[in-house]
């Protein structure tokens, strides 16, 4: 299910506006001839229903908990009924439907009219400015605390400029004489030479004057190993890697996600710097607490922005489907294929895949994923030759993946595998704090001129919010539905039954801990102590390895 949409509220900055003529799928909700809210439907599948656990919940005794499922297949939106009333596209009853623009689609009192232009609350922007990949440093750790990464630095060790250092920030830097990313002297001319670095390694490439390497002329773009001399004019200098440790600045926003709990700012920031870089992301949170959201903001703040964002929810395929949904599938591969269809890792090519729900896959099913992850092949069902995407993924889970690990219920190469850069997205009842903030957002975005009371305010911070901030959206559209615009304490109806007890707990944040030293042990002694095939095994870049063991103190 997807997490709640957030509106961003005015930040100090300008943003960008997004592309005109862009298609916004939505459901505009009408009771009685009167409009009520628009929904945005996002990439995937929105469940629809009385239930808070519902993505949309409606409040009337002829909507059931669960009555309707609206996904985006290849071909368009489609609605699938699930509910004991029916419903009904343009007055005619219907068990599964592909919606066109315009269609009316019943859902007991309630008319939603499908639509994918004309309203414009819907172009909410994104708070977060895309930048460029990061490729200057490589991280090798993120945690809670903060971030770890290698960037590379430029030691002076003679000249001039003895003694001195500058880190290097940004992919490629000139060095040289007046105008250069860094300025040597006046002899030299602009641009004298030029560094670049790629994940924290370093390579020096020729420029305007002669530059030698390790005693040897640079005639073309050459790999600087760590120690090695480079000379130019009179200066020397080394490239060196450096591990660097810092806090991730504070921000208000993040996509499509507000916060002004510290928690929040503070998590939005480890997001912003994940976003820079290729490597996977697993989001770890109960549901509702907006791990979709947190994905898109990935995608949206990083180097991908422009090429496709895809959400799988792999508890919503069934599992004789599963490889034809993410892999694709070729003409006559089984009974039904009666045309090539591309997977989910096709649709991403050269953007983001998001898999929701990651811990519902079966294990052989994990094994299929972990192929591909590993070795970067997709095969189509019934293809003979391989195809090769280039996705950034990104994962999500509501359940303790480490506890499944230890009871054999998920593959621990998988967990290693999708776990390079783990992020936790906290409950609502962590960060009530943020309750006004985001229920003020939401009325903003879905109910345009309904409004708090303050008596709301302190009864929504007297509720502990088991569904999270899917189940305040939920909450807030019944108050509006049943009520006025000015939402009173008595107007919000909470449903603590619509949870099957209580909130699962996704596990602690994967970092640490005797069970990481264990299974990096168990890597060491399953390749007698190579630290380059044990960081393989575990899925993860060496550095990062070195780093784990430099932490849990296992080097010499």
């Amino acid at each position: 299910m997807h997490a709640a949409a957030l509106v961003l509220c005015p930040v100090d900055s300008p943003l960008p506006s997004p592309p005109e003529g862009e298609p916004l799928p939505h459901l505009q909700f009408e009771r009685d001839g009167t409009a009520l809210f628009v929904h945005l439907l996002r990439p995937g599948r929105t469940v629809v229903g009385r239930s808070d656990r519902c993505d949309l919940a409606l409040p009337a005794d002829g909507v059931s908990r669960i009555h309707c499922v609206i996904e985006q297949r290849p071909e368009g939106w489609e609605v699938t009924d699930r509910s004991r009333h029916g419903i009904q596209v343009n007055g005619t009853e219907v068990k599964r439907a592909t919606l066109a623009v315009g269609d009316k689609l019943g859902i007991g009192p309630y008319t939603a009219v499908f639509g994918v232009e004309g309203d414009d609350r819907l172009r909410a922007p994104t708070a977060t400015t895309p930048l460029p990949a990061a490729v200057y440093e490589e991280i090798v750790e993120i945690t809670e605390e903060g971030v770890a990464s290698n960037r590379a630095r430029l030691q002076f060790v003679r000249g001039p400029r003895e003694g001195e250092s500058v880190v290097l920030d940004r992919a490629r830097m000139s060095l040289g004489g007046p105008g250069s990313s860094i300025e040597l002297d006046r002899v030299l001319p602009r641009a004298a030479a030029w560094v670049r670095v790629v994940r924290g390694r370093v390579m020096v490439e020729p420029g305007h004057a002669p530059a030698q390497l390790a005693g040897f002329r640079v005639r073309d773009i050459t790999p600087a190993l760590p120690g090695e001399e480079v000379r130019l004019g009179e200066h020397g200098f080394v490239l060196d890697a450096e591990l660097v440790n810092e806090s991730p600045r504070p921000l208000a926003t993040f996509g499509e996600m507000v916060g002004s709990a510290p928690g929040m700012q503070k998590l939005f920031g480890v997001l912003y710097r994940m976003a820079l870089h290729d490597a996977p992301v697993l989001i770890i949170g109960e549901s509702g607490t907006g791990k979709e959201l947190a994905a898109r903001g990935l995608h949206d703040a990083g180097p991908r922005h422009e090429a496709p964002f895809v959400a799988m929810n792999c508890a919503a395929i069934q599992e004789n489907l599963f490889e034809s949904e993410l892999f694709g599938h070729e003409k006559g591969a089984f009974t039904g294929a009666e045309r090539r269809q591309d997977g989910a890792f096709h649709r991403a090519d050269g953007g983001t895949l998001f898999l929701d729900e990651i811990g519902e896959l079966k294990l052989d099913l994990q094994a299929k994923l972990l192929r591909a992850l590993e070795s970067g092949e997709v095969r189509r069902v019934g293809a003979a030759q391989p195809d090769y995407p280039d996705v950034r993924l990104v994962a999500a889970t509501n359940r303790n993946l480490a506890e499944m690990v230890r009871k054999g219920t998920f593959r621990e190469d998988l967990y290693f595998r999708l776990s390079v850069l783990p992020v936790r997205t906290p409950p609502l009842r962590e960060r009530k704090e943020d309750l006004e903030t985001l229920a003020n957002t939401l009325l903003a975005r879905n109910h345009p001129g309904s409004r708090l009371a303050p008596d709301g305010v302190e009864a929504l911070k007297g509720y502990d919010w088991p569904g999270n901030v899917r189940e305040l959206r939920n909450v807030l559209t019944r108050a509006v539905v049943l009520g006025g615009p000015v939402i009173h304490a008595g107007d919000l109806a909470f449903n603590p039954w619509a949870f099957d007890g209580e909130p699962r707990d996704p596990g602690p944040f994967p970092r640490g801990g005797d069970n990481e030293r264990a299974t990096i042990e168990a890597a060491l002694d399953q390749t007698g102590g190579n630290r380059t095939q044990a960081a393989r095994i575990l899925g993860m870049p060496r550095s990062s390895l070195l780093y784990k063991l430099k932490r849990l103190g296992m080097m010499e």
